[in-house]
């Protein structure tokens, strides 16, 4: 039954969602743009990126998907793999809370010109790191007897989750005291994010399915 998938499937994008809440490369360039050259060129990049999400994700559905069929123990690996990188995010998120400033926000502004939304999907696509976080997200959302339906769900909410998160970007960093608030508040977010990752590594570790 689909019902029993469901808690795996929310605590998947429940992680997802909340990497909206630490600063990466996609975000810095969705911001970077915004506040440069306002916000409808913003919110086209973030609808790129957005889609590029969901292409990772289908890319990874699909193949996490065959590899279970082709080789049982494959998921072991995954969760592995899955568990160092959401570890790594941790990580990152605690050394992201020990800095001073965000003087790396700046210096994400986007060049003027161009298509924005093929610019977010280049973003996307290319990031090395996305093929990572999605083998993370999809080993928690996805049991070894996940009917299709799961993985439909998990590619349409993430893309959705991803589209609206990176928009929402656009439309606040478009207007200028919001950049002090989330300062002053940065440190208390990402320690806070580096405890739930820290967590969910663990949760997928552990995991039987």
């Amino acid at each position: 039954m689909i019902a029993q998938h469901l808690p795996a499937l929310f605590l998947a994008l429940g992680i997802f969602a909340s990497g909206f809440l630490v600063l990466g490369p996609n975000i810095l360039a969705v911001i970077g743009t915004s506040m440069a050259q306002g916000r409808r060129r913003g919110a086209s990049l973030a609808l790129g990126i957005g889609l590029g999400s969901g292409i990772w994700a289908s890319l990874t559905v699909a193949g996490l998907a065959t590899l279970m069929t082709a080789y049982a123990g494959a998921m072991i690996a995954l969760k592995i793999l899955g568990a160092a990188y959401l570890l790594w995010l941790a990580y990152k998120a605690f050394r992201s809370a020990a800095r001073p400033d965000r003087a790396a926000l700046h210096a994400a502004e986007e060049p003027t010109g161009g298509n924005m939304v093929l610019r977010g999907l280049a973003i996307q696509l290319t990031n090395p790191k996305a093929a990572l976080h999605w083998i993370a997200i999809v080993a928690i959302g996805l049991g070894t007897d996940a009917p299709l339906q799961i993985g439909a769900l998990l590619i349409g909410s993430a893309t959705l989750l991803s589209i609206l998160g990176h928009l929402a970007y656009a439309v606040t960093f478009s207007t200028g005291p919001v950049i002090a608030i989330y300062a002053k508040a940065r440190r208390w977010i990402e320690t806070g994010m580096g405890i739930f990752f820290t967590f969910a590594a663990f949760k997928l570790a552990t995991s039987r399915s």
